[in-house]
């Protein structure tokens, strides 16, 4: 069996109902699979994992923070 995922581009063609079925749209990733002379198009498994890396890695680190930022965002919120 052969696996390849991709992201969706402007040269993957997918037909619309397949798109909405599997709520795939540009930057959605896909599994494509050959098994048994046949082709599979599957929405990956959800990574979480790999989200909070993602997001982890924009985080700016060094960036100077108030202390007192949170303590006036709560109050703001909860007026």
């Amino acid at each position: 069996m052969i696996k390849k995922e991709i992201t969706v581009g402007p040269k993957v063609v997918i037909p619309r109902a397949m798109r909405k079925a599997l709520k795939i749209g540009p930057g959605s990733k896909v599994l494509f699979k050959l098994e048994d002379g046949k082709i599979i198009l599957q929405k990956p498994s959800f990574d979480a994992v790999a989200v909070f890396k993602k997001i982890a890695k924009q985080i700016d680190y060094n960036e100077k923070t108030d202390t007192h930022q949170y303590e006036e965002e709560l109050k703001a919120r909860n007026p």
